[in-house]
């Protein structure tokens, strides 16, 4: 279970305060789940589960950036529902029947399957709504409507982790619940991080993402107008000593395309957003009480 307040900074969004995070999203109580060990190699959760898809967390310390990045945008976070997972040697398979974006309506399929050996894994991840939901919320967004799909590799090796990963949604044409024309968006991102010496770690992630459809047809906007797209890079100075850390975020976000009114500044007319971030904390685990 996880409890508490928290921020969930998004890159290309605004910055939502804690009170409306927690009364818009997942309230104060957004992971809650249990765990039936069925067998050696399988396992069962049910409750408000962590998403399989994308290659990033939800929250700011289980990531290597502060910020979430621009494809974990057209993702889902928390869904409730129910998972199946199984071992089988070097592949990881994992089934979940779920709301989607928390939509509290129980007609989302997601599933991963993960190959790994050695510091290398591949991960193909898809998800999405065999249903309809007309209903959006702040937690709730036209995509809960989509299909997504990911493809993630990741080198572990030493000082370095690597995680390019590719990434394609789909919400279809559905003018019953006020789609009028379905759109797409496909993008790319790349995670790095290199560890130096004395607890200092330097993480970087680069972003591309890109919208189908245009305001002439009235397709529905994913990104920052119909046919819109978006660049950007993160750069996270990482300090940890023993259980405390401290890091800094460093952003910037580039769109293209934009319909007028639909990108950033009060006025939805920059094309431009910086960021700063810092964040300090203390992270608890076996390995820090063993020391």
């Amino acid at each position: 279970m996880q409890a508490g307040a928290y921020n969930i900074p998004a890159l290309g969004a605004p910055f939502l305060a804690t009170d409306k995070t927690l009364s818009k999203l997942y309230g104060p109580v957004p992971v809650a789940f249990v765990k039936l060990q069925a067998g050696k190699n399988t396992s069962f959760l049910i409750g408000e589960l962590p998403t399989l898809i994308g290659a990033e967390y939800t929250f700011t310390f289980e990531n290597m950036n502060v910020n979430r990045g621009l494809l974990w945008n057209q993702e889902n976070a928390v869904n409730r529902g129910i998972q199946v997972n199984q071992t089988m040697g070097k592949f990881t398979a994992s089934l979940s029947w779920n709301d989607g974006f928390y939509s509290n309506r129980y007609s989302w399929l997601t599933g991963s399957l993960t190959y790994a050996k050695g510091p290398h894994s591949v991960a193909f991840v898809a998800g999405g709504n065999y249903g309809e939901t007309a209903t959006q919320t702040y937690a709730t967004p036209v995509q809960n409507n989509s299909s997504i799909y990911n493809v993630i590799y990741t080198y572990t090796k030493g000082p370095w982790i690597i995680q390019p990963y590719f990434q394609y949604t789909n919400v279809p044409t559905n003018a019953k619940i006020g789609i009028v024309k379905g759109a797409s968006t496909t993008g790319g991102a790349i995670l790095a991080s290199y560890a130096f010496k004395h607890g200092f770690s330097l993480p970087v992630r680069w972003e591309y993402i890109s919208s189908s459809g245009n305001a002439a047809e009235q397709a529905v906007n994913l990104l920052y107008g119909p046919g819109s797209a978006a660049t950007s890079i993160t750069v996270t100075p990482t300090l940890q000593h023993g259980g405390f850390f401290v890091r800094g975020d460093l952003a910037y976000v580039h769109a293209n395309s934009i319909t007028p009114g639909d990108a950033f500044s009060r006025t939805g007319m920059n094309q431009n957003q910086p960021r700063a971030m810092g964040e300090i904390g203390f992270m608890f685990g076996k390995n820090i009480i063993e020391k």
